[in-house]
């Protein structure tokens, strides 16, 4: 199956092809690009508290430095995947890393929210670099080698996380906050410099013509529902504007659904995203985004609130970050163990292995959250979890899209990991408001409150574990492209 550009290739690119790094290089190079893309996500975690101050403003309009991150994200993911398809992924990529720089420039430059939201709307584009990085492996990694170099990409996102949450409290704690984004913006140049010294050209190509009414459609509706879910709270369930966003996002995305089925060059292809194994993966990946941020946003709540009625361990942002690393590190370890499995056994009994163990890991929280080492226990076993789905999810959406729609397909899944990390944020934020005690004059959350909080992740990981046992075990599968013979296009 030859394999054409529409694009010539440069005498450099050329050049490049012939003296192709090795495999370790490529993911190693891409791995190093998805912790920095995912450390922009846990960047402002430490200075949530202070950002009013800093900013010149009110706490409801300091949210918007993380929302806006959140929608960036979610939005420019697929699109940023589909544009990857049509012009070439590492382009793509190495686009999106400077974005991201700038991003951080504007936010190291910035003193009010505006800027500041600007600049964390461009951090968070950045973040399909993950998914790109995903599907630039399966363009050139040996087929041998492919699900272990997966595994490993795709936990970076919660690697990046668990190791830059600490990093970014000790700079946070001891420096000026702008220091912050300096740093993201070194990080991000480095990024840039070794996608484009070692990453190989893009060769497969869909062509076509990009599908801007379907790009805008999808995100005005997308826009809509995550803008309801994670201000709803703050808006009020029944206000106009929530129940306006919510109904509108809803039907905008009908609409655009309706219009993609009927689009040449869709921004997403719906019939494949229909695919029994593809829709069942993505909704189990919904499961899987919301169980991995209830450890996120409720177990620092849980490890730094006050110790005067004995439910918090009144422990510092530093301490706390580092109760929450293992369940990075543990991803991190893992992703060669679930590779090995996904490649024995197939990457479904991962996935359902994967959301098995997050369900236990959840139900000893309900009983187990008195002490630090239960913190500790409970977060490294859902690292276990999250590693085995994490490892999984990619490659079930991978072996049943064809090669040019690997990107777009991918960024799919990464929006409904992102759902469900929005449901659970807004759904840990509801129960703890909602279960408050106050003590010397601080509002503490009640012990009652966690053990609903962990009792939901457990029963949100249990159905997710229910819907990947109806993922097929076999179906139609496309091969990868390392293994398929390249034709170079002629100048």
């Amino acid at each position: 199956m030859p394999i054409s550009s529409d694009r010539p290739l440069s005498t450099a690119e050329r050049a490049r092809l012939s003296h192709r790094p090795s495999d370790r290089a490529i993911t190693t190079t891409l791995a190093l690009t998805g912790l920095i893309a995912a450390f922009m996500q846990t960047l402002v975690t430490p200075i949530i508290p202070r950002l009013p101050g800093f900013l010149d403003t009110n706490s409801a309009d300091a949210t918007w430095v993380l929302t806006s991150t959140l929608l960036a994200a979610a939005i420019s993911t697929p699109i940023s995947g589909r544009l990857g398809d049509m012009y070439g992924k590492r382009r793509v990529v190495m686009v999106l890393l400077m974005l991201m720089a700038g991003g951080s420039i504007i936010s190291a430059l910035s003193n009010t929210l505006i800027p500041m939201i600007v600049g964390r709307v461009f951090q968070g584009a950045g973040l399909g670099v993950i998914a790109l990085g995903i599907s630039i492996l399966r363009d050139v990694i040996h087929p041998k080698n492919l699900g272990g170099a997966v595994a490993l990409v795709s936990a970076t996102l919660g690697v990046g996380g668990a190791i830059g949450l600490p990093v970014a409290a000790l700079i946070a704690q001891n420096l000026d906050y702008h220091y912050l984004f300096w740093l993201a913006t070194a990080l991000a140049v480095v990024a840039v410099i070794l996608v484009a010294t070692i990453i190989p050209v893009s060769t497969l190509r869909a062509g076509g013509n990009f599908d801007f009414v379907g790009a805008v459609g999808f995100a005005i509706g997308l826009v809509g529902i995550l803008l309801a879910i994670s201000k709803g709270s703050e808006w009020g369930w029944t206000s106009p504007i929530t129940l306006g966003l919510l109904v509108g996002g809803i039907a905008v995305l009908v609409v655009w659904a309706f219009i993609e089925l009927r689009t040449a060059d869709a921004l997403v292809d719906l019939r494949v995203a229909a695919r029994r194994p593809v829709l069942l993966t993505n909704l189990a990946s919904i499961s899987v985004g919301f169980a991995f941020f209830i450890t996120t946003a409720a177990l620092p709540v849980l490890l730094e609130a006050p110790t005067t009625t004995g439910v918090g361990l009144g422990q510092t942002l530093i301490v706390s970050s580092l109760c929450l690393m293992p369940l990075g590190l543990v991803m991190f370890v893992m992703s060669p163990i679930a590779a090995r499995l996904s490649n024995a056994r197939g990457p479904r009994t991962s996935l359902i292995l994967g959301g098995l163990i997050i369900t236990l890991a959840f139900a000893i929280a309900v009983w187990l959250h008195s002490e630090i080492w239960h913190i500790i226990l409970v977060s490294t076993i859902v690292g276990f979890g999250v590693g085995f789905a994490y490892a999984a999810m990619p490659t079930l959406i991978m072996r049943v899209v064809p090669a040019t729609e690997t990107a777009a397909a991918n960024g799919l899944n990464s929006v409904m990991r992102t759902l469900g990390s929005t449901a659970a944020a807004t759904l840990v934020g509801l129960i703890i408001s909602s279960h408050l005690v106050v003590s010397g004059g601080v509002a503490i959350p009640t012990t009652e409150a966690f053990r609903i909080i962990f009792a939901m992740g457990s029963g949100v990981a249990l159905v997710g574990v229910i819907v990947a046992v109806f993922i097929p075990r076999r179906g139609h599968e496309y091969g990868t492209t390392a293994s398929m013979p390249i034709t170079l296009p002629e100048c």
